[in-house]
């Protein structure tokens, strides 16, 4: 489990991103202030 203030893991997504849905992954964010949110419930019937 990863802790506030500790490296997230290595990982590649897809992201809304200025208008677009692009590929994007962890190394590009290294050495600035990232937010990540997850909302797994969206897009699914619960």
């Amino acid at each position: 489990m990863v802790k506030v203030g500790e490296k997230a893991p290595v990982f590649k997504a897809q992201a809304y991103v200025q208008g677009k849905i692009r590929p994007i992954n962890t190394e590009e964010m290294l050495g600035k202030w990232v937010v990540l949110c997850f909302y797994p419930g969206d897009f699914t019937f619960v």
